[in-house]
This record gives C-alpha cells, structure tokens and sequence, in this order.
C-alpha cells in the first residue's frame, strides 16, 4: 500500500440539471492557484458532452458514462480511483486534491460513501466538501417533484446560488428560506456564473460524517439505493455531416417553445456547416444559449454531438427533427 504522509482531500461538486456545475469546475482549473488536480466527471447518458466543455488544462481528467455516479457506474468511480492511487505510487502521476463532479441526477451521499467503504480508498483520500451548486431561477420546481435535488442539498456543506441575476430579492429570501428548512448548517454563496472565492469551497474541511448520519441513518451501510424517475431518460446523438446553422436554430427555437418545459437539459458541441469553429449550446428548461467555442483542431474529427435528459422525450421524434438540420 502507498505511503502518504497526508491524506489527499476531495470535493464533490453537485447540482441539479443546469445549475452550472461545469462553469464551477472551469472556475475551479483556470484559478487553481498551481495546485495539480485529478478531475473526474460523471455524465447521465452515452454520450459524453461535459468533459469536452472543461477548459483546456494540463489535468487529469477522467469520464465515465452510461449512468449515474451513484448507481451503475460507482464500481468505475472505485477502479478510476484505484488506478490514480496505483499511477502515483508508480511515480507517474501527482496531484493535489481531486475534484468529482456528478451528473445533475446524482445522490451525492452514495459517492461520499465510496470513500469510507473502500478500505485502500479511505487511506488515502478524505471528502473535503460537498458543493452544491443552485440554479435560483428553476430550482423550485425541481425542489417540488425530484428527490435528488433535495437530497444535493440536504447533503450539501456549500450551497451556491447561481444565477442570482435572474431573480428578484423577495424570490431569493423565498428561495434561501427553503434551503434553509432543508439544511440550516450549509455554508450559503451568493453568485452569477459562479463567480465565487475558491477558498470558500476548498480545503475548508467541512465535510463531517456524523452530521451525514443524521441526515442518512444508514449512510455507512453498504446497500445504498438510488432510484430515478422512469419518466426521466436521456437520448444522444452524434452525427459527422455538417449541420445548417438556420436550421438548427429554428428547431431549437421549436423545441424551446413546444418542449422547453419537460427539457430538464440540453447540451451540444455543433460541426456547422463553412463555419470553423466548434459551436457550443446549452439549455434548460426555456433559457437556451449557443456561442462559438474554439477552432476545429486539425486532426480533430469534427463531427456533433448532442444530449437530451427530459421526460418522456420521443427520441425517434427527436433524431427526425435533428436529421432535418443536416446541410445539403
């Protein structure tokens, strides 16, 4: 077993659908502070979007996919942290803390678990902090119907509401009054596209066991079940022929007024037609936004790739209308 004189600490970054997880995490690499970070990133789906949307870094950055980091692939979490553990006693890796961040539908409690059930894992990592990341302006309504984002919270020692500018002062104090009946311990940040000191959410050690046993009385017992709405699905698509930029925004503009409100997210890289950047758009709900990213890398494939996470989407329905913005 690899000697360590200091247990290397961890952060899990959670939110629910669209609340800017991967603008913190962005935040988080372009303001490391020389700091060498192991990043893992969990996407609800086959397709993986959000490890592409990460700031270009020299980190080590690990996806998994094909579930959530709280059911089907936890195992994987498990054997990605074994092989970091393995790599840096090899010498060929290092690193300062690690970095999980979940896809919006997880449970947090069964990934902080991981730490405490494996026994190489728990000598030589510590949970740091659990970071909630908050979309003020939609949050009621997941808080209303979807367990999991009142489990992000309760569970949460940050909570950060994002997205401040989008709602009123009396939505806000109605907002943090709820947050508050659900976990008055958390840390509360206030923040537009999580603009927030880092030092205010890592290597804070809040992170306390037995305050999780309150919430979870069965949180060190190794049969944690995580279930989803079955309403809820995700569907992927990739395609390598170029897309007609006038077309994809009149289905966009369609799907935001006709389906906007069972869209819980929506993300995409875009190969555009004659246009050499990538495009990159991202949704939730109503408020959609697409912008030039970076340039085609020249031996890049270049080709897009699109997720949907809603409910009861028609995914034949849905690759029609993407087929449609093909370019001629």
């Amino acid at each position: 077993m690899p000697i360590t004189k200091k247990k290397i600490p961890v952060a899990i970054l959670t939110g629910y659908l669209g609340a800017g997880k991967t603008t913190l995490l962005n935040r988080i690499l372009t303001e490391k502070h020389n700091q060498k970070i192991a990043v893992i990133v969990n996407e609800y789906g086959e397709v993986g979007i959000d490890n592409q949307l990460v700031v270009d870094s020299e980190e080590e950055i690990l996806e998994m996919n094909n579930g959530c980091i709280c059911c089907t692939v936890r195992g994987d979490l498990i054997r990605i942290l074994r092989t970091l553990v393995f790599s840096m006693d090899q010498g060929k890796v290092a690193f300062d803390r690690v970095l999980i961040e979940t896809t919006g539908l997880a449970d947090p409690a069964p990934v902080a678990q991981t730490f405490f059930m494996d026994e190489l894992l728990s000598e030589i990592f510590e949970v740091d902090s659990i970071v909630t990341v908050v979309d003020s302006k939609h949050v009621t309504r997941h808080l209303d119907d979807q367990d999991e984002a009142q489990e992000q919270i309760a569970f949460a020692d940050v909570i950060i509401l994002n997205k401040t500018d989008l709602v009123s002062n009396n939505e806000l104090k109605s907002l943090e009054q709820r947050l508050v009946n659900i976990n008055p311990t958390a840390k509360r940040l206030y923040a537009r596209d999580c603009k927030v000191n880092l030092r205010d959410i890592l290597g804070i050690n809040t992170f306390d066991v037995n305050r999780k046993i309150e919430i979870d009385p069965h949180f060190l017992e190794d049969h944690h079940h995580h279930h989803h709405d079955d309403k809820v699905s995700s569907i992927a698509f990739r395609e390598e022929k170029p897309l007609d930029l006038a077309k994809v925004d009149h289905w966009m503009s369609y799907l935001v007024r006709e389906k906007g409100e069972d869209l819980l997210r929506y993300k995409g890289i875009l190969y555009i037609k004659g246009e050499e950047y990538r495009i990159v758009f991202q949704g939730l709900h109503m408020l959609f936004s697409g912008r030039p990213d970076r340039k085609w890398n020249e031996n890049e494939k270049k080709q897009s790739e699109l997720v949907f996470i809603g409910k009861d989407l028609d995914k034949e329905e849905l690759e029609r209308q993407f087929k449609n913005c093909i370019a001629k």
